[in-house]
C-alpha cells in the first residue's frame, strides 16, 4: 500500500517538497517489501543488511534532492514544477 501511495504522490504532485516526500514514501515501501520477503525466505540477516544500506542511499539521495530544490527556488521563488519548463540552462 505504501508503494501505491507513493508513486501516486510522485506522478500527480507538481510541488517538489511533495514529490520529495513521496518518494520517501515509495522507499519506505520498498524496504518494508525487502524485510518482508528476507523473512519469508529466512535470511533475515541479508535483508536487514540491504535495508541498512537502503537507508545510506536513500539518505544521500534525499540530501542532494533537497539542495536541488533549494537552488530551484532560489532561482525561480518557486518549488512549483509547472513554472520550470520556463528555466533556460
Amino acid at each position: 500500500m505504501t508503494l501505491i501511495a507513493g508513486f501516486y504522490c510522485i506522478l500527480t504532485s507538481t510541488n517538489l517538497i511533495r514529490v520529495l516526500i513521496g518518494l520517501e514514501v515509495l522507499t519506505k515501501g520498498v524496504m518494508l517489501l525487502i524485510i518482508v520477503a528476507g523473512s519469508i525466505v529466512g535470511r533475515m540477516a541479508l535483508a536487514q543488511a540491504l535495508a541498512i544500506t537502503m537507508i545510506i542511499i536513500e539518505v544521500a539521495v534525499i540530501v542532494v534532492a533537497v539542495g536541488i530544490v533549494l537552488c530551484v527556488h532560489k532561482y525561480s521563488g518557486s518549488v512549483d514544477t509547472r513554472l520550470l519548463r520556463n528555466i533556460k540552462g
